[in-house]
């Protein structure tokens, strides 16, 4: 099978197709839209008579996913490729600098060394949806919270006993009695400004709360199965159908594991036996599971006597954190699979 590396830009898209030994058989450079997306599937197509071929593009999704999606929609077989493999494959090329020609072709060369470590390219519709609603509500909290921020020092240079309560600005009559405070005083450029930031964060609070609204409505219709896991809220729901794209990607929960950085990592030497923590894989992903293990380390019995189970071992608090995080990772890919098989048989009947 020939293996096609593509390196992806805003504006154009570089191609290197290889054989299954990594020899090169040749390279293109087409216009980042829609003709050029066909000029490349034409290409790919004439290779080596007609030999069926696969894509392997670098894992930047802001610049190759409406490529990807039309490799998808063709049939064709897409897969990602994390960056960090390509820059292994570019030492050991015998080809020095960089280029977009040398770039794509580390990527050709990275998925034929990597090909089981690597997930192929998955666009599920309704966790598309989901991602871009989570991502921009996240963006409007962080917005707010410079806003407050900054609200907060200008009240406290104005008089401190203005300044609320930590995290209350989220509160309608928090703002409101605050707003009143205010426009009962001398309307100062401070005072201009705070009134100014009030409002802003007033109307990101309401969008934020829509947004959150909207989400969890779309999680609980996509997976109810993953909200009756203790410590999963449909925001937490939300993030974790955004982040995997599509549970029936991974053909095991081993492998999701690995794609949020859950899964153990050996570091044995000599007598020493032990494994440490993955800081590499999907950080986000990995984010939203350590919130579950908390919440049930808290509040779920089983898991607090897992916990301690672990500690009775001599596994350090952050240690057994980690096995239930990792434990976790097979409970959420067993629901987003039932949830899955459950979609597919309602669309069957």
């Amino acid at each position: 099978m020939i293996t096609i590396g593509i390196d992806p830009h805003k504006r154009t898209h570089t191609a290197v197709a290889v054989n299954d030994v990594g020899q090169q058989l040749g390279e293109i450079t087409i216009a980042a839209d829609e003709a050029g997306q066909r000029d490349l599937l034409s290409w790919a197509h004439s290779l080596d008579g007609g030999e069926p071929a696969r894509f392997a593009l670098e894992d930047c999704r802001h610049v190759n996913g409406r490529l990807e999606r039309f490799l998808l929609a063709n049939g064709e077989c897409a897969l990602r490729v994390p960056p960090k493999l390509m820059a292994g494959a570019r030492k050991s090329a015998r080809t020095r600098g960089k280029s977009d020609p040398i770039d794509a072709l580390a990527i050709a060369r990275a998925a034929l060394r990597e090909e089981s470590e690597l997930h192929p390219a998955s666009h599920d519709h309704a966790a598309r949806e989901v991602k871009p609603l989570v991502d921009h509500r996240e963006g409007l909290v962080r917005e707010r919270t410079v806003l407050a921020s900054r609200l907060r020092w200008h009240l406290h240079d104005l008089e401190p006993d203005l300044e609320p309560p930590a995290r209350t600005l989220e509160r309608p009559a928090v703002r409101r009695g605050l707003s009143q405070r205010l426009s009962r005083r001398e309307q100062t450029a401070q005072v201009r400004i705070c009134r100014d930031l009030l409002s802003r964060i007033g109307d990101l609070t309401r969008r934020e709360r829509q947004l959150a609204s909207e989400i969890g409505e779309r999680a609980a219709a996509y997976a109810p199965e993953l909200l009756e896991v203790p410590g999963v809220a449909r925001l937490t729901a939300g993030k974790l159908i955004g982040e995997i794209a599509g549970a029936e990607r991974f053909k095991t929960e081993a492998q999701l594991a690995h794609f949020a950085g859950c899964a153990p990592i050996p570091a044995s030497s000599g007598k020493t036996q032990r494994v440490r923590f993955d800081r590499h894989g999907n950080r986000q992903l990995n984010a939203a599971f350590y919130r579950i293990a908390l919440t049930q380390a808290r509040i779920h019995p089983g898991a607090r006597a897992y916990l301690a189970k672990k500690r009775a071992e001599g596994k350090s608090s952050a240690e057994a954190l980690r096995c239930l995080k990792r434990l976790l990772v097979r409970v959420v890919w067993t629901a987003l699979r039932a949830s899955c098989e459950q979609r597919i048989s309602h669309s069957q009947s």
